[in-house]
């Protein structure tokens, strides 16, 4: 694969063969994020389980201290009682069967998180084909099937996010903006790692992170030690 001048310049100030302390890691990966926009930085953590099996999964949700820096469009389904709740907590979209229906007839896809309650998934379960592949189905696992809505909205806006693996057994997560500095991003660094280590599950054997990379957008991977994180 060839990059462009930028990402070679970057490259040349990662030593692809260390492993570094993450506090290291990640002020490199902000010196090394050179693009004209705001690079999101994300985190890659692959885990020593093994994702076929029920009782290896690793899924939930966390608040990062400081957000993401991202601007996050919530689609709130729930009934009549709930919609003024959800708007005041900031939901973009409100409503109940008539959007399920525009996302179903439409394509309306206008969203990056959709939250609801539990007495609509009976309605949004039919969407599960459409929002699965784009990993946007709501789950009690990841607080976005709740009867208490307002509250999953406001966490949705601070910041939080999903965390679950993928069919290779890693984690892709972001942790914030190249413009919030090495102290913020390692503070979201230390949280998500933090909630990982404790979805650890018991049926997990030997070692649990296997290897954690932090990139931005468009710059190198930067290796973390694996046995100094969590």
């Amino acid at each position: 694969m060839k990059h462009g001048k930028k990402y070679v310049d970057s490259a040349k100030l990662v030593d692809r063969a260390k492993l570094y302390d993450s506090n290291e890691a990640i002020d490199l990966c902000t010196k090394t994020a050179k693009a004209k926009f705001d690079e999101t930085v994300e985190v890659h953590v692959k885990l020593g389980v093994d994702s076929r099996h029920a009782d290896q999964q690793v899924r939930g949700a966390i608040v990062l201290p400081n957000g993401t820096g991202k601007n996050v469009r919530v689609l709130a389904l729930c009934k009549e009682d709930k919609q003024d709740a959800a708007k005041e907590a900031g939901a973009e979209f409100v409503g109940g069967a008539e959007l399920v229906a525009k996302i179903q007839n439409e394509g309306w896809m206008d969203f990056d998180v959709v939250i609801t309650t539990p007495d609509m998934m009976g309605q949004v379960g039919r969407l599960g084909k459409v929002l699965g592949p784009r990993g946007l189905m709501p789950n009690p696992k990841a607080g976005t099937v709740t009867p208490d809505i307002a509250r999953a909205i406001r966490e949705a806006k601070a910041g939080k996010i999903e965390y679950r693996l993928d069919k290779n057994n890693i984690i892709h997560c972001p942790i914030g903006k190249a413009s919030f500095g090495t102290e913020k991003l390692q503070e979201n660094f230390d949280t998500l790692l933090g909630a990982i280590v404790k979805a650890k599950p018991a049926a997990a054997k030997g070692q649990y992170i296997r290897s954690c990379v932090v990139a931005s957008t468009m710059g190198p991977g930067v290796r973390i030690n694996p046995n100094k994180v969590g």
